[in-house]
């Protein structure tokens, strides 16, 4: 059933920013989630495959809204709160290394998680590894 809300999402928000209709051959999509990658991109919206065999930095988009589907693996995923040692990385995007509070969730195979633009999310702790899509939705 989450695969299902997540292809729904992907598909709702291809059809609705997208041009034109993009195709992306499974190869290319097997290879985005061993390597990580761009598969789609359109002025208001990114799609990647990404690959996680260690915790990440804590992040937090200005105009990107994450859209986070579990493909394999496993991973803890805090969000909210209130990002520590915060610093900007490019522009619209800060990066830091803790968050203080905010809400722990035990992402597995097959889960989807949204993460609001201005939202601290963070991979804190990543077992083994983990393979996942992102819709990055981009606010104008």
């Amino acid at each position: 059933m989450k695969f299902l809300i997540a292809l729904a999402l992907l598909t709702t928000a291809v059809s609705l920013n997208a041009a034109s209709v993009t195709y992306v051959y499974h190869d290319k999509v097997a290879a985005s989630l061993i390597k990580g990658g761009p598969l789609v991109t359109a002025p208001d919206l990114l799609v990647s495959g990404s690959h996680r065999d260690k915790a990440g930095q804590v992040e937090v988009h200005e105009k990107e809204t994450d859209v986070i589907h579990v493909i394999d693996g496993e991973a803890t995923f805090v969000t909210g709160g209130t990002m520590i040692g915060g610093k900007s990385a490019k522009a619209g995007q800060m990066m830091g290394t803790d968050i203080k509070g905010g809400q722990t969730h035990h992402l597995t195979k097959g889960d989807v998680i949204v993460v609001p633009a201005g939202t601290p999310h963070w991979f804190k702790e990543v077992p083994s590894s983990i393979s996942y899509y992102v819709v990055k939705v981009l606010k104008q």
